[in-house]
């Protein structure tokens, strides 16, 4: 049997896989991200595998908790939102494993600065992971009415299915 391709520490401990998920303010969609991809680590027993948290490309909502129609929705299907919005920053991009951009203007802004950083973490977007996306952007439910946020949910549990199958096959993990 395959161990598991986990960073052993000098220790003897593994580290976590790191994933971090990135939108614009960091209070609908990747707050989102963060929660529905935890609660699937949670459900394999794999909690203590991974470190998962979410940032945003803008300062605008800075120490905001999420969208408080994000986290009726996500509630409303046994996700809990939590967490202060923070900023995206360079030292980010060398010490999580993965930066998972819900559209490609957020994309371009860490690619931007992984340029500047010299990060080595894999930059991807969530629907990347999504089969059959019709669109590798998760829109965002901002100024959209209440369906943007179960539409946006959706696409997010998708996204995140397939991101931590991904994860699991690269890594090894059962």
């Amino acid at each position: 049997m395959t161990e598991p391709q986990l960073d052993l520490q000098p220790d003897g401990t593994w580290q976590p896989i790191r994933v971090l998920f990135v939108c614009l303010g960091n209070i609908c969609r990747s707050p989102l991200a963060e929660a529905v991809f935890r609660h699937l680590v949670d459900q394999r027993g794999w909690t203590d595998r991974f470190d998962i948290d979410s940032a945003g490309t803008s300062g605008w909502h800075r120490g905001a908790p999420p969208d408080a129609r994000s986290t009726e929705t996500a509630r409303r299907r046994g996700i809990t939102l939590a967490g202060r919005s923070r900023k995206v920053v360079a030292s980010d991009l060398r010490t999580f494993d993965y930066v998972i951009a819900m559209d490609a203007e957020n994309r371009a802004a860490l690619d931007e600065l992984r340029g500047r950083s010299g990060g080595t973490a894999q930059l991807r977007q969530l629907r990347e992971f999504e089969p059959d996306a019709d669109s590798l952007d998760v829109p965002d439910p901002y100024y959209g009415g209440p369906r943007g946020f179960d539409d946006v949910h959706d696409i997010v549990e998708r996204g995140c299915a397939g991101l931590l199958a991904h994860i699991a096959a690269e890594r090894g993990l059962r």
